[in-house]
């Protein structure tokens, strides 16, 4: 804890330096707290207007408040008021520069008034800024607990990012996009051929589409479209071109789920496989440290413990696909423990057994176990769970398509996250958003329909560990 020295414990000579590093939360924080939104100083914004984006600089007052950092937390501590501070900045600092910022007393003077020099250095020695800061420092100690300080959450959705930017070096994936006839599916099935994620074949009413692309400003002039009014037949067009290799992908449009996934699952002309067919929501939940995958929230309504067992085995391929190196899998009830009168506690301890025998490969499944327990450590702890899986679960397993549905929407309007939806099990993967999903879901949806497909034909992921995309 932070203990200060007074006035009379002070000498001429004493200093104290902490060391930092520039990140784009604090950009993000200083922006809000300051009220100074200078775009020069945020992250991925396009300042210029003409698509390029320049890396972010720090605010000089940011650089400034560093010296605050030392002068009220170490020399004198706790307790000192500022009185004056002056100020040379003579660089810049920029994202993941490492800064020290240091202190030292110059004189003693009445009134308690210390005067010391400040000074900002990179890690090279190379200045920053410095500058005299004059301060009344404090006549008894105080001890400060600073984990008493409330968290801040940054609603920042950097999973996506980097899954986004892996999916961009693979090569465009052939995509029938069926049913395309409103501006958000239209606009994310553009925005997604922007980014060269997919290369798309329009399935629907011809007039329809051309009224979406009017109303979002664009021309289809060079797109490729294929027009049948009903949207049945769009999806049973689809998946025939599934079979006859003209596509890798299907992109759910602006259509009933029901209507598409009739003509996936079907026995005949389907795009079954020896699996069965179920959804993932991968959820972006600001301060997360990986993306969250919950499933079955959308396919199986009520589904048994065989297919439960396939459940797992694609939300499991799926995690591996978006790289996580041995995805923690908690299967969720309404308790941790297992009661006869709870079927999806018996299931839970089933499925976590199987995957002990190698009947489920690939990642560490436990359960059961409950929500808070599942991902939240000192949940975990306090009721004595000692599991690799609770309390670090990436990958969450829910009894019936109810409680995924009411869980991902609750995350996505709670919790502020992003979702992006993908059928997995299938011959191909079918990217199934809502109809009211923007743009950025749909473009992160083709991310994964990308990134899973690569998977699915090499074993291997295309997305870096995070220490990898920082090199």
């Amino acid at each position: 804890m932070p203990t200060n020295r007074t006035y009379d414990q002070i000498a001429v000579g004493d200093s104290a330096t902490i060391t930092r590093t520039c990140t784009a939360n604090d950009l993000y924080v200083f922006a809000h707290v300051s009220g100074n939104t200078n775009p020069l100083h945020l992250p991925n914004t396009d300042w210029t207007g003409d698509g390029k984006i320049d890396p972010p600089f720090a605010p000089s007052m940011w650089i400034g408040a560093l010296i605050s950092a030392v002068l009220g937390n170490i020399l004198p501590g706790p307790g000192t008021v500022y009185r004056t501070q002056s100020f040379a900045f003579y660089s810049r600092v920029n994202l993941d520069d490492h800064l020290t910022v240091t202190v030292k007393v110059l004189a003693k003077e009445a009134g308690r008034l210390v005067r010391l020099a400040t000074t900002v250095t990179r890690t090279d020695g190379s200045p920053v800024a410095d500058g005299i800061a004059e301060v009344t420092a404090p006549d008894q100690t105080i001890v400060f607990d600073s984990t008493d300080l409330p968290a801040l959450l940054i609603e920042r959705h950097q999973h996506f990012d980097r899954l986004i930017a892996a999916a961009k070096t693979l090569p465009a994936l052939a995509t029938a996009v069926v049913a395309p006839d409103d501006a958000n599916s239209l606009g994310g099935a553009l925005l997604a051929a922007r980014e060269g994620l997919i290369r798309p074949i329009l399935i629907g009413a011809r007039d329809r589409i051309l009224a979406a692309a009017d109303q979002l400003g664009t021309s289809l002039a060079d797109g490729e479209i294929l027009d049948i009014e009903s949207e049945p037949e769009a999806a049973a067009r689809a998946v025939a071109m599934v079979h006859e290799g003209t596509v890798g992908a299907i992109m759910k449009g602006h259509l009933h789920t029901d209507d598409l996934l009739h003509h996936i699952v079907k026995r005949e002309g389907g795009l079954r496989t020896r699996r069965r067919i179920s959804h993932i929501f991968v959820m972006d939940i600001p301060g997360r440290d990986t993306p969250v995958i919950i499933s079955d929230a959308a396919i199986n309504i009520a589904p048994d413990l065989n297919t439960k067992v396939d459940i797992v085995q694609n939300a499991i391929d799926a995690g591996l696909a978006i790289g996580m190196k041995m995805p923690k899998v908690g299967i969720l009830s309404a308790i941790e423990t297992v009661n006869p009168a709870i079927p999806s506690s018996l299931d839970a301890a089933i499925l976590s057994k199987m995957a002990e025998r190698g009947q489920i490969t690939g990642g560490l499944v436990d359960g059961p176990l409950a929500m808070d327990n599942a991902i939240d450590v000192q949940a975990a702890r306090t009721k004595g769970i000692t599991s690799l899986v609770a309390g670090h679960a990436e990958v969450l397993i829910v009894p019936n398509l109810e409680s995924g549905n009411m869980l991902a929407k609750e995350l996505t309007f709670i919790a502020h996250a992003e979702a992006a939806g993908l059928v997995v099990g299938a011959k191909v993967p079918v990217m199934l958003t809502s109809r009211a999903d923007d743009d950025r879901a749909r473009l992160a949806s083709c991310a994964l329909a990308l990134l899973y497909g690569h998977w699915k034909r090499t074993g291997s992921s295309a997305v870096p560990a995070p220490e990898e995309a920082a090199e």
